[in-house]
């Protein structure tokens, strides 16, 4: 599992015109892939990793500055682009397997962390706006 995760000022996700997600105030928004061999152990830990890293101002995290997180489906994370001009998309894992995984994610920072989590819609064609503070943006792997 990767995820990409910028903190923010704010971020929206938008699908066919229409807010679908939004944070406001000091978050992160997480751009999440998933690959073949992901479960639940790489669902804890990177729903640990994002919930703890200290990447907002004074080196807090999400959860101690009490702000929200944007999760957004993301294969691309798992592009290749070694060979050629067009990228790879082998290591995504497909809709049926990664959409429960990001789900899963999603249910962790709520449930296990309390934190207030917006998302967009799997499989969407998505408009991604963010305000990124700093910027800060770090690449985690689980």
């Amino acid at each position: 599992m990767r995820a990409l995760i910028q903190r923010v000022k704010g971020a929206s996700v938008t699908v066919s015109g229409q807010v679908v997600g939004q944070i406001e105030g000091p978050g992160l928004c997480v751009l999440l892939g998933v690959t073949h061999s992901d479960g639940l152990p790489q669902v804890k830990k990177i729903a640990g990793k994002i919930a703890n890293l200290r990447i907002m101002a004074d080196e807090k995290s999400v959860l101690e500055v009490a702000g929200s997180v944007l999760v957004v489906s993301q294969f691309t994370l798992y592009g290749d682009t070694r060979k050629g001009r067009r990228p790879s998309w082998v290591a995504a894992a497909p809709g049926e397997v990664a959409e429960p995984l990001v789900n899963a994610v999603v249910e962790q920072l709520r449930s296990v962390y309390g934190l207030t989590v917006a998302t967009g819609v799997f499989g969407a064609q998505m408009e991604v706006a963010v305000t990124n503070d700093g910027p800060v943006t770090v690449s985690v792997e689980a």
